[in-house]
């Protein structure tokens, strides 16, 4: 199946984001792709985080999602849109959630992001529990690819990536490919990304796609980019350091068996 990570410099203008995204996951599936995935925040990166709360939707209903719907119908694609900012059960909050889009342009799952980001090293300041709710439930959804293969995807969202406990969670459910849009800042990324996708391919034995926000937003954020694609083995297959972009790899569901019989780790745990 290929798979194809988008990587986007998002502003915070809506129409502009979109039609950016738009132009990108026609290039996807130009090139072959059968799943493409957006970024976090891939709709709107605003001067402030509560520019989310002007422009949530209901979950079902919105400009936003009826995008993404039109966008999967007409392309074809698996399209998982990660993230968009849903109506929380706060009025001062939103949900950060990932939608997925099968190719007839239903919605077939949804992820509200669990973790919420904080971080202050004296210079930037991160507080996503100002604006967002967190979700509280894990969620995979299964894909079956053009050549037969059924494939097990466990949905993630940028800082989720610190906490392994998901990722195993999602390997005792059979997941076999792990996604991850995100918007690592330029500071956490720089120390902190690829070692920590390449641990979570690693330690479950499973495929990784990260797309990612990659460079200067208006806001005065930065963000790191480097979108990667990663197999069972912890090999990079594919990556873009910064710049909006399409990353594209093969991923081969006779690799996957392979690795997992050569080194059969996820039937040895104990705990």
């Amino acid at each position: 199946m290929k798979v194809a990570a988008i990587q986007m410099v998002s502003t915070g203008d809506v129409s502009h984001n979109l039609a950016q995204a738009g132009q990108l996951l026609a290039q996807a599936a130009q090139a072959g792709a059968e799943l493409a995935v957006l970024p976090e925040y891939f709709c709107l990166i605003g001067m402030h985080d509560s520019d989310k709360l002007a422009f949530q939707e209901a979950y079902g209903q919105g400009p936003v999602q009826q995008f993404l719907a039109d966008a999967a119908r007409s392309l074809g694609l698996w399209l998982v849109a990660g993230t968009l900012p849903l109506r929380a059960n706060q009025p001062d909050r939103v949900f950060n959630s990932t939608l997925v889009y099968n190719p007839q342009g239903l919605c077939v799952a949804r992820y509200d992001k669990i973790h919420l980001f904080r971080f202050d090293n004296g210079l930037e300041s991160y507080d996503e529990s100002r604006v967002l709710e967190r979700g509280d439930t894990p969620t995979w959804f299964d894909l079956p690819s053009r050549d037969g293969h059924r494939w097990r995807l466990g949905l993630s969202v940028c800082y989720d990536l610190r906490f392994a406990e998901l990722y195993r969670a999602y390997a005792a459910s059979g997941v076999d490919l792990i996604l991850v849009p995100s918007a690592f800042t330029h500071t956490t990324g720089q120390a902190h990304w690829e070692v920590l996708l390449r641990a979570r391919a690693i330690e479950n034995l499973a495929f990784v796609a990260a797309p990612a926000q990659g460079g200067a937003h208006p806001s005065g954020r930065r963000t790191w980019g480097q979108s990667i694609l990663i197999d069972p083995w912890g090999q990079v297959l594919a990556e873009q350091a910064q710049d909006a972009g399409v990353v594209l790899a093969d991923f081969n569901p006779a690799t996957l068996a392979q690795r997992r019989a050569q080194l059969p780790a996820l039937q040895h745990r104990v705990l």
